[in-house]
């Protein structure tokens, strides 16, 4: 398989990669979770998807270092960051454990410090997104299916701003204080809770227009979606601009606060 990572046939095998991952996800759908070192859940689900991810990777992109979530919390880090794969099994715990639908695979291709193609799919939804360079893709993909077999493939780009005032989206299960006055000090007409990476590929196909996160959050919790988001038009910066920079080693993978939004929401001066 290619080392391009922009190669489309790499990103449709990525999703068909997802896709079975979610299906291990539903398996365990409804099991009870265990608590990690820092406090954060954990299920067998997590363990399931991973296992099942790394396995494929290994095959599409042998030799390529991932940073996956379970192993980084079992002290395996990878031992280069130019290109990393950054792999988060299941997105949203906490709502998996909740039944509510609203967790995701994330798989992020990153080359030199920015996530240049990543694939994010919600199982429950039976939803996958793919995105690099300045294409992003919707579809309908039934949990363990393979990507030939989707359904309703299109292109998605992130919207004009609505006449009546953005759309913010809000963490449902980590919300923070910094972010809310982010909100407060803006015109916003509408904030709605969702979990997990969804906030962002709403945003990349048009259903919102900017979400912020002020408190930490590692890389394999967002590199995915930013891909997807940026080739569907959008952007993830830094509050104050600038790019979120990846393989950071040296932070134990942790960003910086962002901003990720439609094109049309950086236009206006809104960040």
């Amino acid at each position: 398989m290619s080392t391009d990572f922009t190669d489309a046939h790499l990103l449709d095998a990525l999703g068909t990669l997802a896709s079975r991952a979610g299906a291990a996800i539903m398996g365990h759908y409804g099991c009870t979770a265990s608590v990690k070192g820092d406090g954060s859940p954990v299920t067998a689900a997590d363990h399931a998807a991973e296992e099942i991810i790394l396995a494929g990777l290994a095959q599409l992109l042998p030799g390529v270092p991932v940073l996956a979530e379970e192993a980084a919390a079992a002290g395996q880090w990878p031992a280069s960051t130019r290109m990393l794969v950054a792999v988060d099994p299941l997105d949203g715990t906490r709502e998996f454990i909740g039944q509510n639908g609203e967790f995701t695979v994330n798989i992020g291709l990153i080359a030199e410090g920015r996530p240049v193609a990543g694939v994010v799919y919600a199982p429950a939804l039976s939803r996958l997104w793919t995105g690099a360079a300045d294409r992003a893709e919707a579809m309908d993909l039934p949990p363990g299916a393979p990507i030939g077999e989707a359904k309703d493939r299109r292109t998605i780009r992130t919207r004009p701003l609505p006449s009546t005032g953005p759309v913010a989206l809000v963490s449902r299960s980590h919300p923070d204080a910094a972010t809310a006055t982010y909100y407060g000090e803006r015109d916003i007409a509408e904030q709605r809770a969702v979990g997990s990476s969804l906030k962002y590929t709403l945003i990349a196909e048009g259903a919102a227009d900017v979400t912020a996160r002020f408190a930490s959050i590692t890389e394999w919790d967002i590199a995915a979606a930013h891909a997807v988001l940026v080739a569907a038009g959008g952007e993830m910066t830094r509050p104050d601009g600038l790019p979120l920079v990846y393989g950071r080693a040296d932070r134990q993978f942790r960003t910086d606060p962002f901003i990720a939004c439609s094109a049309a929401y950086a236009a206006a001066g809104r960040r």
